[in-house]
């Protein structure tokens, strides 16, 4: 039986962008677009203030859709400004988005591609 060994990446952060339903294909298309090999898209329900945001008095739905991805840190600000703009996050109640950096994922990485990045350093 193979020795079963754990590959885990270092170099990743974890995009999670939270917008009003309906929005999310839109937001996975420019994430690929710019980097991201995909995404998950689940569906949330908001709660506090739903009536009416600030000043503005726009009506916001309570229903939601979330994103998550996870990709390389040499592409992850590019992700995150795609999806910010494609979203139009910069609109008040269309959406909030956050990104941190993981310490580790881990998940199956072809032996061969293992073993050409471990050649390139």
């Amino acid at each position: 039986m193979k020795q079963r060994e754990v590959t885990v990446l270092t170099d990743a952060s974890l995009i999670t962008c939270m917008v009003q339903r309906g929005l999310a294909d839109t937001i996975v298309k420019a994430a690929q677009e710019a980097g991201a090999q995909g995404a998950t898209i689940h569906f949330a329900q908001g709660t506090g203030i739903r009536e009416r945001l600030g000043i503005v008095g726009l009506a916001i739905e309570a229903e939601k859709e979330v994103i998550s991805t996870i990709v390389a840190n040499d592409v992850a600000d590019r992700v995150f400004e795609s999806m910010y703009l494609a979203g139009q996050l910069d609109t008040p109640g269309m959406g909030i988005m956050t990104m941190v950096a993981l310490d580790k994922v881990a998940t199956y990485v072809p032996e061969e591609l293992i073993e050409k990045l471990s050649k390139q350093q």
